[in-house]
């Protein structure tokens, strides 16, 4: 009970300097720290949907990021058509493109669900390290369609070149893009709280620990795993279409394997399971990356030195690893 408390306080403590980082930063007058925030907030919510696969589910996916590109290419397409001033399509019907971001948001994650649906009802047919390498096939493929199809970029990628807009906000100005992207993942991560806190939340925590038994309740594990990687999927699909409008840009990049290891990354090290995990581990990325890689374009190594002591010495994460010292103290 105490460490759920000090894990909770926690996680308050991490949302509200995710939050003081930016705003101090504007009062400073250094909106590149907002940027820096923002970047952390998008990667969070990346590393929150891979959560739900990987720290509910138990499922291991080196995939993600064929979600994480689907979500950034559906907002990349319908700007580059509304940028041009040309509809999405026009047989049978006529569809106008926009760059209104509720609407992206909404495309980007049923494309990214779609594509979830599809993966993970032939995935979640195998186990173990074949739904690893599945997964990873799966997004490789995806990739190497994105940099053999020149209508949209190839292996240039696409530019979008005025940021899309969202009611009552000036996307472009960085604070506001920040507090739109931060609502959003604590509004995912209120949903996701949720979710493991009802019925189902439940039924994919003893999937996880015993899918046999489950079984032999009556319930179809398969059904459950699935419906928590479509869930996935949307999140981080969700988590690449602002990271799109983030960097006014996307690219074949996005869908690559080392993006879904860099989301995987999050995750461990923040902690799998905990709810605020990948905040702190995007975080903590993203700070390295800022820091480290002023001083040495091998700033990985210092990265990777974290993340063994994590994996080695920490297995719940820096999270777990602060809230059971906080404990005994």
């Amino acid at each position: 009970m105490a460490e759920f408390l000090n894990e909770r306080r926690m996680s308050l403590a991490i949302a509200l300097a995710l939050l003081a980082v930016p705003l101090m930063a504007e009062w400073l007058g250094n909106s590149f720290y907002t940027t820096l925030a923002t970047r952390a907030a998008i990667l969070a919510l990346a590393g929150v949907g891979l959560n739900i696969a990987l720290g509910s589910g138990g499922l291991i996916s080196l995939g993600h990021a064929a979600f994480f590109g689907i979500g950034g290419y559906a907002v990349g397409i319908i700007a580059s058509h509304h940028q041009a001033y040309e509809p999405l399509m026009t047989w049978p019907l006529t569809i106008a493109a926009t760059n209104q971001m509720p609407v992206l948001w909404l495309v980007a994650i049923l494309a990214s669900g779609l594509a979830a649906l599809m993966i993970g009802a032939l995935s979640l047919r195998t186990s173990g390290v074949y739904f690893i390498m599945i997964t990873l096939a799966f997004a490789q493929m995806i990739y190497y369609f994105a940099v053999s199809w020149p209508a949209y970029g190839g292996q240039d990628g696409l530019s979008i070149y005025v940021r899309d807009g969202f009611p009552g906000l000036n996307t472009l100005r960085p604070l506001d893009f920040f507090l739109l992207c931060y609502a959003v993942l604590m509004v995912v991560l209120a949903l996701v709280r949720m979710i493991s806190g009802a019925r189902f939340g439940a039924m994919l925590e003893a999937v996880r620990q015993n899918p046999a038994r489950v079984a032999a309740l009556g319930l179809s594990p398969f059904r459950i795993r699935l419906v928590a990687f479509v869930l996935s999927g949307m999140v981080t699909g969700l988590a690449g279409a602002l990271y799109a409008d983030l960097n006014r840009f996307v690219s074949p990049s996005m869908l690559s394997w080392h993006m879904s290891g860099e989301i995987m990354v999050f995750v461990i090290l923040g902690g799998a399971g905990r709810l605020f995990g990948p905040v702190a581990g995007a975080c903590i990325y993203v700070l390295f990356e800022h820091v480290f890689g002023g001083v040495s374009d091998y700033w990985q190594f210092f990265l990777g030195a974290l993340l063994l002591g994590v994996v080695l010495f920490a297995r719940g994460g820096l999270i777990g690893l602060a809230a059971g010292r906080a404990r005994h103290d």
